[in-house]
Order: C-alpha cells, then sequence, then structure tokens
C-alpha cells in the first residue's frame, strides 16, 4: 500500500525541532528526581473525592506549576480543611522581581470522635496557626513556605509542628509549555486508613510538558517522583514507606471548540518497605464538553493493571475513572458533582487500596460578600491483598457532610465558621470512626 506523506503545519516542526532534546532532558529529570502522592498538608473526610476537576482536553501545562498525579496511599485526614484567604493583586513588598506575600490563617474546633490509636475515640479543642509567606519570584516562580502549629486540649494527642514548602514553576518556549513543581512536607493527623495520629514526611516532584501541534492537537506529557515515610508510631501495626515513580501521557484532539476528547497511556513502578512492591499500566480516555455557559463535564476513565514483585498474587486489574460537571443556574450559585475510582498502595503491609467515591456541593453567594459552601459525600474503600501478610482484608464505607459560612474583610481577609460530620464504617471494628467537629478561622493576606 502507497501511503501519502503530509507536509508537517509549522508548529510541528517547532515540536519536532525540539521534541527529542526536551524529552529526553524531562525522562532524565523524571528519573532522577520526580514524584506521587500530593503532599499531606490538612486535608478533610472528603479528601476522597476532592480534586477531581480535569483538565480541559488540549490543556496545556500553565506557567504556575506542573500537575501532580497521587500515585501513593491517600492521605486523609479526619480533621476538617483550612480555608486560606484568596491572594491579593498586590505585594506587600516589591524587591527587584521578587513579591513578598505573607499570610496568616487562625482556626479553632472542637471535635468529638477523633482517633488517637485504632479503637480509642476521644473529644478534643485544637487551636491551630499558620504562619506563611509567598514568594512570587519573577513572572514564571512562586515558592511558599507554611509552618502550621496545631495544640490539641487532649493529653491523648501530641502537639505538633508541621511544615510544608512548595516551589511551583513553567515556562514556555514556541510550542511547548513546561511545568515544574517541587514539594517537602511534613504533618502529624489523625488519618482515617491507619486510625491513629500518624506522622508522615513526603518529598513530591513532578515535570510537566506540553506542545501544541496545531488548532486542534495536542500533546501532555507527565513524569513524577514521590517518597513518603511513615513514622511509626501508631499501634495499627508496622506501616509502609513508599517511593513511587510514575507517567501519564495524553494525546489531544479538540473536535468542536466545546468538545474535545483524549487517549492517554501511563504507568508506574511502587518501591515499598514492607510487603510486595509493584508496577502498573494504565490505558484511559478523556472527555470535555462545555456543553453551554452553564453547564460543563469533564470525564476519564480506563483500566489499571497491577503486577506484584516476588509474589505470587495475580494481577490486579481494576477499572478507574473520575467525572466532574458543573452547572450555574446563576452567577452567585454553582453547583457541582464528582465520582471517582482509585487504586493505590495501601500504608499497611501486603495490601493495596480500591476506592470508589462520589460527592456534590454547593457554593451560593449571599448579598454580595457572605458565602455558603456545603458539600456531601459517600464513599468505598476495599483493601486487597497483595503477598501474604498479618492484616485481615478489610473493607470501609465512609461518610460525610461539610458546611461552611465565610465572608471577606478589610479586602484581604476571611472569616468563617464550620460544621462537618463524617463517619467511616468498616469490618474491622477498630477501624469504626464517627466524628461531628465545629470552629472558626480566621485568615489574612499582608
Amino acid at each position: 500500500m502507497r501511503r501519502q506523506l503530509l507536509a508537517p503545519s509549522e508548529p510541528f516542526r517547532g515540536c519536532l525541532r525540539y521534541g527529542c532534546a526536551g524529552l529526553s532532558s524531562l525522562a532524565f529529570l523524571a528519573g532522577a528526581s520526580a514524584q506521587i502522592a500530593p503532599p499531606p498538608g490538612p486535608l478533610d473526610f472528603s479528601g476522597q473525592v476532592q480534586g477531581l476537576q480535569a483538565q480541559p482536553s488540549g490543556a496545556q501545562v500553565q506557567p504556575s506549576g506542573a500537575q501532580v498525579q497521587p500515585s501513593g496511599p491517600v492521605t486523609t485526614s479526619v480533621l476538617a480543611p483550612p480555608s486560606m484567604a484568596p491572594l491579593p493583586e498586590q505585594s506587600l513588598l516589591q524587591w527587584g522581581p521578587v513579591g513578598f506575600y505573607p499570610h496568616f490563617l487562625y482556626r479553632f474546633l472542637y471535635g468529638d470522635g477523633v482517633p488517637a490509636q485504632p479503637g480509642e475515640h476521644f473529644a478534643t479543642a485544637i487551636n491551630e496557626v499558620y504562619p506563611g509567606i509567598l514568594l512570587k519570584l519573577g513572572q514564571h516562580w512562586q515558592l511558599d513556605y507554611t509552618p502550621s502549629l496545631r495544640y490539641y486540649s487532649s493529653s491523648h494527642f501530641q502537639d505538633t509542628t508541621d511544615h510544608s514548602v512548595a516551589l511551583n514553576g513553567g515556562t514556555t518556549y514556541e510550542n511547548w509549555t513546561f511545568g515544574l513543581s517541587q514539594r517537602y512536607a511534613t504533618t502529624s493527623q489523625p488519618l482515617i486508613e491507619t486510625g491513629a495520629q500518624t506522622d508522615l514526611e513526603t518529598y513530591d516532584t513532578a515535570i510537566n510538558a506540553a506542545c501544541q501541534f496545531n488548532t486542534k492537537t495536542s500533546l501532555e506529557m507527565g513524569f513524577n517522583q514521590g517518597f513518603q515515610y511513615v513514622d511509626q508510631n501508631a499501634s495499627s501495626g508496622p506501616l509502609t514507606d513508599s517511593k513511587v515513580w510514575s507517567t501519564m501521557d495524553w494525546l489531544n484532539y479538540q473536535f468542536w471548540p466545546k468538545f474535545g476528547a483524549a487517549l492517554g497511556v501511563g504507568g508506574g513502578y511502587a518501591d515499598l518497605s514492607l510487603g510486595s512492591s509493584m508496577s502498573y499500566e494504565q490505558l484511559k480516555g478523556r472527555i470535555t464538553w462545555q456543553v453551554s455557559d452553564k453547564v460543563s463535564v469533564s470525564a476519564s476513565g480506563g483500566l489499571d493493571d497491577r503486577q506484584f514483585v516476588d509474589s505470587t498474587q495475580p494481577d490486579l486489574l481494576n477499572p478507574i475513572f473520575t467525572v466532574s460537571a458543573f452547572y450555574r443556574p446563576f452567577e452567585a450559585t454553582t453547583l457541582s458533582l464528582d465520582a471517582s475510582r482509585t487504586v493505590s498502595p495501601s500504608y499497611f503491609e501486603g495490601l493495596v487500596t480500591e476506592t470508589t467515591a462520589v460527592g456534590g456541593g454547593l457554593h451560593q453567594r449571599f448579598f454580595k460578600k457572605l458565602n455558603l459552601d456545603f458539600s456531601t459525600g459517600y464513599g468505598v474503600t476495599s483493601y486487597e491483598l497483595t503477598s501474604p501478610g498479618p492484616n485481615p482484608l478489610r473493607e470501609d464505607h465512609f461518610t460525610y457532610v461539610n458546611v461552611r459560612l465565610s465572608v471577606p474583610f478589610l479586602k484581604r481577609g476571611t472569616a468563617g465558621v464550620f460544621y462537618q460530620a463524617s463517619k467511616n464504617t468498616s469490618t474491622v471494628s477498630t477501624y469504626q470512626i464517627s466524628s461531628t467537629q465545629v470552629g472558626f478561622d480566621l485568615a489574612y493576606h499582608f
């Protein structure tokens, strides 16, 4: 069969000219220093279904930094998440190309049913202080450092000082866009999976690149590496440190201005300190559809195939997906719906988690300043064996309801009150958790 050779468009020539060097450099950096799961910040029980807004088909890597793809154990705290004030347009101080944005958050919450150890739940008041500073380094880089000081009224919990450092940057060159994200975090939180206050230390790196071939076709590439170390201070048994390398690459095609699709392939390797390490491959499809000015839908789905090293367990084949839908009937009202199915290594030896979750939310603004945020959701996490181990199989069913009222003040501040109720029902009785929390917070960007 005779094949016709088409002359590449001018954008495609640019990709060919610089693609080989760019890809080789990215592959080397990914193998030398890249990332996994997002840093274990103060997430709430609904963290199982947060962050599911997929990137539009054909989207490029933004200069603000690379996207971090979760590949390791999901860090889900029992505590409700703090909410920071939005970044002001003008920095407090400008020194040449460096802008200084100090920020501060104080939060008080009272919770009952907070797990200190598996099967041991207590009521406690918690005072939290988050002082920090964001540096904008020219037009391409941002560096943020935020320590968090947490004080418990109950002696069953340890007061902690956590740290979070994040560097994000990006640039463009002809038809290429590049992004880099480097994060370090330490945290000590009561976690759903361990049923105890658990100390974590994470090092995360992500490198992304995208090339716009023409007005309809583009390529996205993502390389991730992440190291997570778990302190063995929980009485739930030995916990697993993880090192994960992964990649996910997409070929996008924009069929119409408001409808696009993509095909993605990826995979990774998880090196675990306990139990069987694992490799995996993923094949996904993705669509994004701006149905109207008020309705948008994004969905991706496919298969995750995992093989276990030095184990007699057969391969684990799972469907995976993420779905997000948004409806904005009025300028001050937004409704959202999220669903997902994910697979990741467990904190426990010889186990992998399969989590299916669905959630919905409402954002409503009243009187131009008062904001109401409501979210609720339900999910199931199943624990599957990767190799013979000491842990029994376990299945958790979790539900949550979050309500928050907030109002801005003095242009750069936000004050809010919140209520959260969450419940985790498990086939292993020591991981049954039922907790309610109320509190308030004050956040300010200087």
